[in-house]
Parts: structure tokens; C-alpha cells; sequence
């Protein structure tokens, strides 16, 4: 039986989840073939966590709250890998305000 994780995000980029964050999350979920990643949203359904469509679709402005979920052998350090990438806001630097 393999094990099932979750936990819970929120996206702090000003850019909300777009494309440029989601490959790099899409690149972490990839590094676990053996576990499978769903990102979940309330009100949608859970997304494959490897679809750059699917994750899209959820939409995820700044200060929208996503639940990864994570289940497989691996599960625990997929899903620490998984929230890294969103702690370190995707990589992206903010831009100045001036």
C-alpha cells in the first residue's frame, strides 16, 4: 500500500501559478515517476499534477490556496520537493516598484 500525502499552499507570487512556475513544478513532479501528484483547488477538481493544461485550468491568481497531494513510494520526498517550489516563489524575482 503506498502512501498518500497532502498539503496545503498558497501562492504568494504576484504572477499567481502561471506557465513559468508550473513547468518548474512540473520538473519536480517529474524527478518521481513512481509517485503520483494531483494539485487540488477548491471548487475544481484534483489536476495531474504533470499537465501543464490541467494545471492551468485551475486558475491560481496570488493568494489562491492549492492542496498537493502525493502518493507513491516516494511520497514524502516528493511532496517536500514539490513545496519547495513554491517557497522559493518559482523563481522569480519581483519586479521594483517604483
Amino acid at each position: 500500500m503506498s502512501e498518500s500525502l497532502r498539503q496545503t499552499v498558497t501562492i504568494t507570487n504576484p504572477n499567481g501559478f502561471h506557465m513559468r512556475p508550473i513547468e518548474a513544478f512540473i520538473m519536480a513532479a517529474n524527478r518521481y515517476p513512481d509517485c503520483n501528484v494531483t494539485v487540488a483547488k477548491a471548487g475544481k477538481d484534483p489536476a495531474n499534477g504533470r499537465s501543464m493544461l490541467a494545471l492551468l485550468e485551475l486558475y491560481s491568481p496570488a493568494g489562491t490556496e492549492l492542496v498537493i497531494e502525493v502518493s507513491g513510494p516516494r511520497a514524502a520526498e516528493a511532496l517536500q520537493a514539490l513545496v519547495q517550489v513554491f517557497q522559493l516563489n518559482f523563481d522569480e524575482e519581483e519586479q521594483p516598484t517604483r
